[in-house]
C-alpha cells in the first residue's frame, strides 16, 4: 500500500474497462492505479488520456506483478486470459478482481478459486448485479419473507438485432467461451441465485440457436455494442437461447437473445411467491405486487440507485483492508459458472441434464 492507498494495476483497457472500471477506479479515494496494461498499447494510452491519475502503461502484466507495490490487479481481458492472468497474479502475491465469466469451465473457475486459497488472497468475480440496490433490497426482502414462498422465476435478457462484434471476438468461441448465455445470461442468473439466497441445482435443459447471422455479410443490425463487424470473421456461438432450470429453492425459466426478429428490448425478471412478486427491470428499479384484501396491489418504491460499480469497488478494496469475503467473492460463484457449463452441454446433447 501506498499512504493507506491500494496500489491496482488493470489489465486489459477495453470495453469493460472504459464505461464500469476506470470510472469506478477513478472516484475511488483508497485507489492508486499505477498501471494501464494492454496487448493494444494504444488503448492503454487511451485510458491514461482520460484518467491522467494513471502513472504508467505498459504491455506486459508481468511487469506490474513483479512490482512489490502493487496490491491488487483487475483482470480485464477477453475469458482466454482470466485464470492464467489471474493464477499468475494470485502466487505473484497479488489480490485479484476478475471480471465474469470466471473462466471458460466450471473446472477452471475451481482451479482460481484453490490457487486464491492457497496463496491466502481475494478472487472476486465481476458480478456487479450483487451491488445494484434494486438486487441488495430484493435479496433484503425475500430473506425477510416479503414474499412468502418464491416458487418461479422467470427471466428474459432479449434484445435484437445487436450481435455484438460480429465476426470478432465475441463471436468467435475459442476466445468468447460461447454467445449470449455466457455474455448476458450469467449476469441474469447469479442475480437470481443471490436473491433467491444461494440455490442447489437439481434439473437443467436448454437449447441454442445461430440462425439470424449465419452469413456476416447478410445480417443488417441496429446496434453493435464492442466493435464494428468483421465479414471475413467467425461467428461460431448463439444469438438465442432458451431454458429451464430446476432447483431447491425455486424452478426457472429464461429466454435470451442478442438478436430476434421482434423488435422489443426486453430485459427484466419476474420473481413469483406464494404472497407477493416483483418485476425487476435489468439495471433499473423494481415494482412490488402485493394482496390486500384480497386485492392485489402495486407498489413501486422510491429509493436512490448508486452506480454499483463504484459500490463494487468499495467492496473489494474494504476486504482487501480486513480479509473478509464479499459477496463477489469467488467462493460465491461457483454455482453461476457450473449453470453455463451445464447449460451448454444440455444445448449440446439436446437433452435435460439432472445433478
Amino acid at each position: 500500500m501506498r499512504n493507506d492507498r491500494i496500489v491496482v494495476c488493470v489489465i486489459g483497457c477495453g470495453k469493460v474497462s472504459d464505461f464500469a472500471h476506470f470510472p469506478a477506479l477513478s472516484k475511488n479515494p483508497g485507489c492508486v492505479i499505477k498501471y494501464a496494461c494492454d496487448l493494444i498499447p494504444e488503448r492503454a494510452w487511451k485510458r491514461k488520456e482520460e484518467y491522467p491519475e494513471v502513472e504508467q502503461v505498459i504491455t506486459d502484466y508481468h511487469v506490474a506483478l513483479a512490482d512489490p507495490e502493487v496490491d491488487a490487479v483487475y483482470v480485464l481481458t477477453p475469458v482466454t486470459g482470466h485464470r492464467d492472468i489471474s493464477i499468475d497474479a494470485l502466487r505473484a502475491g497479488k489480490h485479484v478482481f476478475c471480471e465474469k465469466p470466471i473462466s471458460y469451465t466450471y473446472e477452471m473457475a475451481r482451479e482460481m478459486a484453490q490457487e486464491a486459497e492457497k496463496a491466502g488472497k481475494l478472487l472476486d468475480i465481476g458480478v456487479c448485479n450483487r451491488y445494484h440496490r434494486s438486487v441488495e433490497l430484493l435479496e433484503q426482502m425475500n430473506r425477510e419473507g416479503a414474499f412468502g414462498k418464491i416458487y418461479h422465476v422467470y427471466c428474459s435478457f432479449r434484445n435484437y438485432r445487436c450481435i455484438p462484434q460480429l465476426g470478432g471476438a465475441y463471436t468467435t468461441k475459442e476466445l468468447s467461451g460461447g454467445g449470449v448465455l455466457i455474455d448476458w445470461g450469467i449476469h441474469f442468473f447469479d442475480l437470481i441465485f443471490y436473491v433467491l439466497g444461494g440455490v442447489k441445482l437439481q434439473t437443467v435443459t436448454c437449447d441454442t440457436y445461430s440462425e439470424m447471422a449465419k452469413r456476416i455479410s447478410d445480417y443488417k443490425y441496429i446496434g453493435m455494442y464492442a466493435g464494428p463487424a468483421q465479414p471475413d470473421g467467425i461467428n461460431d456461438v448463439e444469438e438465442f437461447v432458451s431454458g429451464y432450470m430446476r432447483t431447491d429453492k425455486a424452478s426457472i425459466s429464461f429466454n435470451g437473445a442478442w438478436a430476434q426478429n421482434i423488435d422489443h428490448d426486453e430485459m427484466y425478471i419476474d420473481f413469483l411467491g406464494d404472497k407477493s412478486g416483483a418485476r425487476l427491470t435489468y439495471g433499473g428499479s423494481f415494482e412490488f405486487f402485493t394482496t390486500r384484501d384480497g386485492v392485489l396491489q402495486k407498489v413501486e418504491p422510491k429509493y436512490e440507485i448508486p452506480t454499483h460499480y463504484e459500490v463494487e469497488s468499495e467492496a473489494f478494496f474494504r476486504a482487501i483492508r480486513t480479509g473478509e469475503k464479499t459477496r463477489a467473492h469467488i467462493g460465491n460463484i461457483l454455482e453461476s459458472q457450473k449453470v453455463l457449463d451445464i447449460l451448454y452441454a444440455s444445448a449440446e446433447k439436446r437433452e435435460e441434464i439432472r445433478l
